[in-house]
This record gives C-alpha cells, structure tokens and sequence, in this order.
C-alpha cells in the first residue's frame, strides 16, 4: 500500500476515435496535476476494403511515452483506455488474427436487422440494456462468425485489455469497457450465459472459451514487463474504466444529482445511476446502460457529437478550403440560431466522407434551408447537437425516474462555449464546463485508488478532480431563446414526440 506517499508518478495511455495521447499524472496532497507527453492519431488501415485500426502503431506509441515517464521519476502504476465495442483475436501464442476491426467499417450495416428477425430484443435488452447500434460488439462478432480462422483463436481482448496484456502479459476482460458488448448480463456485472449459448447454438460462435474473466475497473491486473519500459521497475499495471466514458465520468467534479455530456467526437449523454434501467420504455427509446466506476451505472445515449464537425473540417482541408475552428465558431455564433437542425443519431453521419454535403441533404429533407458555408455548417451541427442533447437530458430523467440540479460537460468539448451556452438554454440547466481532461484524469485517479494512494469510493476521486481543475458554469436564457424556439426545432425533426 502507498498511502503514505506524499508525491505519486502515474501514466495514463487515454485513446480516442480520431487522437490519443499519453498523459503523466503526479498525485501531491489531494491535487493531481497532468502533463501530456505525447500525442498521436490513431490511424486506420484499409484492407480488403475493410477498415481496422493499426494498433501496431498505437502500441509504439503508448510504450514510448510510459518510456518517458518512467524515466523521469519513479513510475507507481500505468493505465489504458479506449472508445468501447472494438477488440483484438488472439491466437494462444498472442498473435492478431488480424488487426481490429474499425467500428466504422460497413461489415455490420445488416447484421442487427437479421439478428432481431430471429432473436428477442426485449430479451437481449433484459440481459445486457444495451443501446442497439450497428457496431454493437455481438453484431461485430456475428459478422465474422463465418471466418475460418476462429479455429485459430484463443482469446479475444477488448482494445484496452490488448494493450495492458502486451504490457503484463496478461489476458482479462474490464467490466466497463465489457459492457459496451451486447454480451453481459449487466445485473450481475458478468457475461450472459444465455447471449452466449445463442451465439453458440445459432451462430456457431463459442465465445465462452475465448472470453477471458472480467474484472472491476481498480483492479491491479499485472506488473509491466521488463522490456517494456527496459527497466526491472516494478510497475503496477491497473484496469481503470477502461471505456474512456467510464474514465470521464468517474472524474466529474460533482456531488448530489446530474447529468453528464462526455463531449468529444462522441457525445456520451446521460445520468448515473446504482441500477440499470431494464424497462420496455427505455429499450425503445433506445437508452444504454453502460457499467462504470465502483458498482455505477451509465444511463445514456450515444449521440454523434463533434465528429460532424471534425469531419467536415477534414472535407473542407482535403478540398483545398482549410478551416480554423476559432474562427468558425466566432462567425457561427454571429448566425440565428436554430435555422437549420438535424437527427445528430441519423446513421448517415457515421461514415467518414463529405459530411457538409450530408448535413445540407439532411436539413433540406425536412424542409429547411439547406446550410452550405462553413459557418452555417458549424452553427447547424452545434444547434442540433444541444438539440439532442436536451431531448437525451429530458427522456433520461423520466425513465430513470430522477431529477437533476445541473449538467457537468466534460472532455474536450467542454472548451466549445457556444455549444455550452447552447446546451444550457435547449436543456434549462446550468451546464458545468471541465475538466477539458476528465478521461485522462479519470484514468489516473482509479490507477492511484488502486495502488493505495486514495481512499475508496467515488466521492474520494471527485473530491480530487474538484481541487484539480477549474470549471466555468453557464445559465440558461444567455442566448435569448424562448423554450417555444426549440419547441419549434424539435417538431421539425420529431414531430410525433412533442
């Protein structure tokens, strides 16, 4: 135990869908302060016209820059996390099968609709309340149940959980991260014996004997191999909320009833909660429950988030017309607001590709003038991002059955003030910005519970996260909107649900 250490070295590896980063945390008397000593893209290969991520890289990258802390203190523990539902097949040497699949690639388009025509979804919903997505984990693994190659396969490890066994060597299943599969029972917090023997009896898919045995986010999984960090060190490898939502939400500076956005090239919108909520209601509205930090749930919605934005950003430099985000943001807050919105959870928005032209489609679909510069595409999709958001805030809150005081953004979105402001006049609460780095501090605040530097409970590492960052609070009503304007937005787009 290392409770009576003053000044503790930690590493967290914290990866997203478009960018990763290692970031060091050095713990000093109830204050955590980060230092980000390496950035990277986490770049994507195409084979056979199919997607993966190229781990390879992601590995050098994550191992370099534990190297770099490591050399310049004493190193205590390290962690990873990830975006959820991707894994890696192992043989029982520890080869890939191949490199993982990208949940972006096409390969499940199909595979959920042809999965429901034969199996219950109220049943897959009673065992694992899980938001049904095309890229779901269990519609990943059914797309491939074809491939020869399972004859090959001994394990099969979530992202995060393949990065801590090539650094331990050892092989687990996170119950955060896990929980993004489609294939728990998330009552009892471990797999569903009877998802699986589905899978087996239809699919012929025997995932039984390759899914390793979960463990609770804090748990010491190993110690980080010598060559590793080419040190006999020994550092504590830690399973923290391996889902990088887990990670943010687990550092949100709150206390009493709230809502969070983990806002980034995700939007992760909801409630915690201490039990899932399993009802017909919420499986049709199509709520998630994700586990998360010391015995939580995560009552939430997947929305789209900024990846509409980074991606239109993409087009716009690809074709030879670069665009500043400050200077976008700026000319879009001078727009109305609300002139043109969309379903942030339409479908067509997920594939890379010319995403300003989707909107435009998108808007003109529903009777609505078409936005076409950069400015109006950015004030369409932060308009329609606080849009859903209020939508996700306000149905959340009636299935679950709770009320909440305020709303906690974090993650790098928190730095968007036009969308804060946004979001606290759509949703009528006082938004809560920062930290812009909960999931690294996240990450890093479960690693020092886990070696002992902390005290126990939830209510230790928020205290932590609330000494070590500072938060801006914006009110509802700064932009003028009236509730009758997103009335008005909300009927365009949904106008059965108002």
């Amino acid at each position: 135990m290392m409770t009576n250490q003053r000044d503790i070295l930690l590493a967290a590896a914290d990866l997203g869908a478009t960018s990763g980063r290692v970031m060091a945390g050095r713990l000093t008397e109830g204050r955590l302060t980060l230092d980000e000593v390496r950035r990277f893209p986490t770049s994507t290969l195409t084979k056979n016209e199919h997607l993966h991520w190229d781990v390879e890289s992601l590995r050098n990258h994550i191992v370099a820059g534990f190297r770099q802390i490591a050399g310049a203190g004493e190193l205590a523990s390290v962690g990873v996390d990830t975006w959820g539902v991707d894994y890696g097949r192992l043989t029982r040497s520890g080869e890939l099968i191949e490199e993982p699949f990208n949940y972006r690639d096409q390969r499940t388009a199909h595979v959920p609709a042809a999965f429901f025509a034969e199996h219950s979804a109220a049943g897959l919903y009673a065992e694992a309340g899980l938001q049904v997505m095309d890229f779901n984990t269990i519609f990943q693994y059914i797309a491939s149940a074809e491939d020869p190659r399972w004859a090959d396969v001994d394990s099969c490890l979530f992202l995060p959980d393949l990065f801590e066994y090539w650094l331990s060597g050892e092989r687990h299943a996170e119950l955060t991260i896990a929980s993004t599969s489609g294939l728990l029972n998330v009552t009892r917090r471990d797999w569903s014996a009877t998802t699986l023997a589905h899978l087996r009896e239809r699919y012929h898919l025997d995932l039984a004997s390759h899914l390793p045995a979960i463990v609770e986010p804090g748990t010491v999984v190993g110690v980080v191999r010598p060559s590793v960090l080419d040190s006999d060190a020994e550092v504590s490898v830690v399973a923290v909320g391996s889902h990088d939502t887990a990670s943010a939400v687990a550092a949100i500076p709150a206390s009493g009833r709230f809502g969070y956005i983990s806002s980034g090239t995700w939007s992760l919108v909801g409630l915690e909660l201490d039990h899932p909520i399993l009802t017909e209601e919420s499986r049709l509205a199509d709520f998630t429950n994700e586990l998360g930090v010391d015995g939580t749930v995560r009552y939430l919605r997947n929305v789209m988030g900024l990846w509409c934005l980074t991606e239109s950003q993409r087009h716009w430099s690809a074709t030879g017309r670069p665009t500043d985000l400050t200077t976008l943001l700026a000319d879009a807050a001078a727009l109305p607001a609300l002139r043109a919105v969309v379903d942030m959870e339409n479908p067509r928005l997920l594939p890379p590709g010319d995403m300003p032209a989707r909107l435009a489609q998108l808007a003109a679909q529903s009777d609505q003038p078409a936005p076409t510069t950069p400015a109006e595409i950015t004030r369409c999709v932060l308009d329609s991002l606080a849009l859903d958001y209020r939508r996700v805030i306000r149905r959340a809150q009636r299935l679950a059955g709770v009320s909440i005081d305020a709303i906690h953004v974090v993650g790098g979105g928190c730095r968007n003030r036009l969308l804060n402001q946004l979001t606290a006049d759509a949703t009528g609460l006082p938004v809560v910005a920062g930290p812009a780095e909960a999931t690294a501090m996240g990450n890093l605040l479960v690693q020092a519970q886990a070696i002992g530097a902390l005290p126990q409970g939830m209510a230790a590492l928020r205290q932590v996260s609330r000494e070590s960052c500072e938060l801006t609070t914006f009110l509802p009503g700064g932009l003028g909107l009236s509730e009758e304007d997103w009335r008005r937005a909300e009927r365009r787009l949904w106008p059965t649900d108002v």
